[in-house]
């Protein structure tokens, strides 16, 4: 069984066709389909079923399949092992929770490609469920997630430290009368959001039902519609007064073990981690080192709506890809 081979085999199984995957690959629909019935003599089982439409895996090719994308990540880590020479420069691709980049990473992205400007930067925000599968599936060095992560395949570090609080339209002064008799609306972002998760035990905890939830895609919604009394949310206090007016809101503090929540760094265990990104996290550590709290916090349309790219940022040789926590 060579590279080659199990190279063709990955294309076929993901564009679910010989004559895609030969596209592709930039060759003739014979050869790729010479390879894979090489390929299948030699396992001798059949790897994928002829339909009118393509092909599509059998259970033996479900099964070689994670193996074939493993040999060609491999191969593909190795080499950027040998091309890196320890100065940082290249692409760097992370993930990143949106109030993590907000709090935190957005200060020094400038001052990072001034050290390092040799290094081409992107950042993708998501969820943390979403950003964890795409450090898994090797699609980002890695990323910026609520932790623990407690995956085996994973090597997670500890960066930053937040206080979460449930916030409310200003008139409600409580938990429990924005619930109104255990009937409560919150307002979230989509399904792997952490914030999500950890409010809705929360409430369940206190024998508070969730029928009700209003989903968006970006913290200024949330926000903006928790301030005009849709529902209640849960965010990190910290971006109340940097970023958000505080007399929009108003703020419910949770016991200590509830409320607080640690930022990690997760890459893969066995990937090789590349001078640019070793660079960035000196960096990112010496600033918490620094301080604890960020000095200016701004959310800008970026961060807010994950679309549009910053003046500063873009001088700065960074991009944002849109993607949350």
């Amino acid at each position: 069984m060579e590279t080659a081979e199990l190279k063709v085999f990955e294309a076929v199984a993901r564009t679910g066709g010989m004559n895609r995957a030969a596209a592709e690959l930039n060759t003739v629909q014979s050869n790729v389909t010479a390879r894979i019935r090489g390929l299948e003599e030699e396992l001798g089982c059949a790897l994928f079923e002829r339909h009118s439409r393509g092909v599509a895996l059998t259970p033996a090719g479900e099964r070689l399949l994670p193996y074939a994308r493993r040999v060609a990540w491999l191969l593909a880590d190795a080499a950027r092992a040998a091309r890196d020479d320890g100065r940082p420069r290249g692409p760097l691709t992370i993930g990143s929770l949106e109030t993590a980049a907000a709090l935190h990473l957005s200060p020094l992205f400038a001052s990072y490609a001034a050290a390092c400007p040799d290094v081409d930067m992107a950042i993708r925000p998501g969820t943390t469920a979403e950003l964890i599968e795409a450090v898994m599936e090797s699609r980002l060095e890695g990323a910026f997630v609520c932790g623990p992560v407690a995956n085996q395949s994973l090597i997670e570090q500890v960066m930053f430290e937040e206080e979460l609080v449930i916030l409310t339209a200003p008139h409600i002064t409580s938990i429990e009368a924005a619930t109104q008799g255990g009937i409560a609306r919150i307002v979230v972002l989509r399904s792997g959001c952490s914030y999500r998760q950890r409010l809705e035990a929360l409430l369940a905890k206190r024998g508070i039902a969730v029928p009700r939830l209003m989903e968006f895609g970006t913290l200024e919604a949330i926000f903006g519609c928790v301030a005009a009394g849709l529902g209640i949310t849960l965010l990190p206090r910290a971006l109340i007064g940097p970023v958000w007016r505080t007399e929009r809101v108003a703020l419910h503090r949770l016991p200590r073990e509830e409320a607080m929540v640690t930022t990690v760094f997760i890459h893969r265990r066995e990937a090789h981690l590349s001078s640019a990104l070793r660079a960035f996290l000196d960096h990112v550590r010496g600033a918490a080192l620094t301080s604890q709290q960020p000095a200016e916090a701004t959310i800008s349309p970026m961060i807010a709506n994950g679309v549009s790219r910053s003046p500063r940022m873009a001088h700065a040789n960074t991009a944002v890809v849109p993607g949350t926590r």
